[in-house]
């Protein structure tokens, strides 16, 4: 199939392939997509709906499709990026937090994402005016890399704990995630993330059946919600809150997102053969991805990014046309108004959760190493050396953030927004710069656009 002439009008397939197409783009996107709102309801306590996230995974999608003149083969999925986020206020228990419940929590950590959206129309304004790198100099592989590499690390022991609920059925799971990105053939290969979670759901349903439970006690499985929900319904939107310690949380994750944000870009250009960077214009589709996280948070979503999936069921397919995207964040929309699918997503065992998470976080990560490595970071420069030392202390040292008084009111930064703001101010203050975004330097480093 990979030797067929690239398909970029679907319409001359027929309607039942493109429905199909559709189908594929969105089950690529929705074993990730939904693990965000499970990870943090079951592992956070932060009663984020599955309903409400594939709603505006759907609509943030289709949102960023008019942002880019419906010309860039994207899907907007939830973020994996903001997860620490969540789990940081979370854990806010000083001031106005102190025995908040944990609904009014959300409200606030979305209303930090709101703001982090927000940031995205900011860079969008700085890359339309100033141009794409002199914006990207405050911003090196240096930088960000090892902010990437600390938000992997700081979830990790959480993966460890929901694992250790049923050791069995978490190892399934990631031995399946493991078998199908190694070894699985077509469709299969793409989505071994949902492959996990169903092939150890089924094994969770058995061992359930068996009178298996888990380390507490407890039952694996408990489908009492599942009975109890409607078969259409409105997805169960709230309005966002803000305070500026939950907004100090988030706000920072916005600088990894937006670097996502631009590799995806680059990636799909690679793999359409056309410069979305320069057309519609890397300006248009970050204000799409930053209003649909905006929009998405504003009402009780997750933050939304550009998913690799689907630029992987691209090369698979090789149609190219943005239509068929549309279709999946259709399938997407229509799904989030049937609640009794949302609570069977929802009874999903904590230890099939962390043994997703184990390869999740671990390969959030491993991003971070990546970037650093393709854009061949200089750790013999001391002035790179000292970034990044600076960077991974701050952001795994201060485990508890960092919190003070301004004006009467309680502000915690949290280890990743400290590292962040660490990392951006040494790399401007620090003499000595040998990195410049996206051309060959000197000594034969180069810079590539898309892997970072």
């Amino acid at each position: 199939m990979n030797n067929q002439e690239p398909v970029r009008d679907a319409r001359t397939l027929g309607v039942p392939k493109m429905l199909i197409l559709g189908l594929q783009h969105m089950f690529a996107m929705f074993g990730a997509t939904i693990l965000v709102p499970i990870i943090v309801s079951s592992q956070y306590g932060l009663p984020l709906s599955v309903q409400t996230t594939l709603f505006f995974a759907g609509i943030g999608t289709l949102f960023f499709h008019l942002c880019a003149k419906l010309k860039v083969p994207a899907f907007l999925g939830s973020s994996f990026a903001f997860l620490g986020g969540f789990e940081a206020v979370s854990k806010l228990d000083s001031g106005k937090f102190a025995g908040m419940a944990a609904a009014e929590k959300l409200q606030y950590a979305c209303g930090g994402i709101v703001v982090a959206g927000l940031l995205y129309l900011a860079l969008a304004l700085l890359v339309k005016v100033v141009g794409v790198h002199k914006v990207m100099r405050f911003l090196p592989p240096v930088v960000t890399g090892p902010i990437i590499i600390c938000i992997g690390l700081n979830l990790a022991p959480s993966a460890v704990t929901n694992a250790a609920q049923c050791w069995p059925l978490a190892l399934i799971a990631l031995a399946v995630i493991v078998v199908f990105s190694i070894w699985g053939k077509g469709m299969l290969k793409i989505i071994p993330i949902l492959l996990g979670v169903v092939i150890a759901y089924v094994a969770a349903i058995i061992m359930n059946a068996c009178g298996m439970t888990n380390a507490d006690g407890s039952a694996i499985l408990n489908f009492q919600a599942v009975a109890e929900a409607g078969i259409v319904g409105l997805p169960p939107f709230q309005l966002a809150k803000f305070d500026l310690s939950a907004i100090l949380v988030m706000a920072p994750i916005a600088i990894a997102a937006m670097m996502e944000h631009i590799g995806d870009m680059s990636a799909i250009s690679a793999t359409v053969g056309e410069n979305f960077i320069e057309e519609p214009g890397l300006h248009r589709t970050l204000i799409g991805d930053g209003i649909a996280t905006s929009l998405s948070a504003m009402f009780g979503g997750p933050a939304n990014t550009t998913y690799g999936e689907n630029t992987g069921v691209l090369v698979l397919s090789r149609v190219y046309d943005p239509q068929v995207i549309r279709l999946a964040a259709i399938y997407a929309v229509i799904l989030g108004f049937i609640p009794k699918m949302s609570e069977l997503i929802g009874s999903m065992p904590t230890a099939i959760v962390g043994g997703i998470s184990f390869m999740l976080y671990g390969m959030i990560s491993a991003i971070g190493v990546r970037n650093v490595v393709e854009n061949r970071v200089d750790f013999t420069n001391s002035r790179n050396l000292i970034i990044a030392a600076v960077i991974l202390v701050c952001g795994l040292g201060f485990s508890g953030g960092l919190t003070f008084n301004v004006g009467g009111t309680a502000v915690t930064l949290t280890s990743l927004a400290i590292a962040a703001i660490a990392g951006i101010v040494l790399n401007a203050i620090l003499p000595g710069k040998d990195y410049e975004f996206g051309s060959d330097v000197t000594d034969g480093r180069s810079a590539d656009f898309g892997r970072y």
